[in-house]
């Protein structure tokens, strides 16, 4: 048997780790190995517990929920740990910066259970939960923001079919989407995919559309 999907809960509110903990340890793919209510202590709660995953919000004391991403899925972190963000507001001005920080995902704190019971599946597989229409948004309203690194802009090794998968990534286009605008199949854009992700060293869409908007591969 695939052994349970081990989660950390990090949040400030009692009843919303109490909640959040019901769904999940009632689910027989998951297990609850612990919860906390600052970023600090979240940090030190995943370092001793290795959870497959932490749900972490993002406005806690101590340590807030983008700094304790930073510290446990941030860059040079040698043994990242993947992180779920909820929010109590959709794109507020915190989501982008947690992402850049190295979550797989966010989802917002009024999600139904199902919504974040799928999320915590999706991120443990080491996918990014990150839904088309809200990289368009996320990206449109932050774009600004991010500004080019310095370095070769064109992607490196991608050859021109990869980056220009990249592009339609990073402008929010599903695999689905990405096929019937190239007219291949999706199988062939999830092998582009895991191609780029490869060639770039990144962990999941997420890092792709950040990496695109900071390479000025899209405007």
């Amino acid at each position: 048997m695939t052994a349970p999907v081990r989660v950390l809960v990090c949040d400030d509110q009692e009843l919303i780790r109490a909640g959040f903990a019901t769904i999940i340890d009632a689910q027989p793919d998951m297990e609850i190995v612990g919860e906390c209510g600052d970023g600090r202590a979240g940090v030190d709660l995943a370092a001793r517990l290795r959870p497959d995953v932490v749900v972490m919000d993002v406005r806690m004391p101590v340590l807030d929920g983008i700094e304790a991403t930073r510290l446990l899925a941030g860059a040079g972190v040698p043994d990242p740990v993947k992180v779920l963000v909820v929010t109590t507001f959709n794109l507020d001005e915190y989501v982008y910066e947690a992402l850049r920080a190295g979550a797989s995902g966010f989802l917002l704190k009024d999600a139904p259970p199902a919504q974040l019971l799928h999320g915590i599946r999706t991120v443990a597989t080491g996918a990014a939960l990150l839904a088309p229409e809200v990289t368009r948004q996320l990206v449109g309203r932050y774009a600004a923001r991010i500004r080019p690194a310095e370095g070769d802009p064109s992607g490196g090794a991608l050859t021109p079919r990869e980056l220009e998968v990249l592009r339609l990534i990073a402008e929010g286009l599903s695999n689905s989407e990405i096929a019937a605008a190239l007219m291949i199949s999706q199988e062939t854009v999830k092998t582009y995919v895991s191609r780029i992700l490869t060639k770039l060293d990144l962990r999941d869409r997420v890092q792709a559309v950040v990496y695109a908007y900071r390479r000025g591969l899209v405007t």
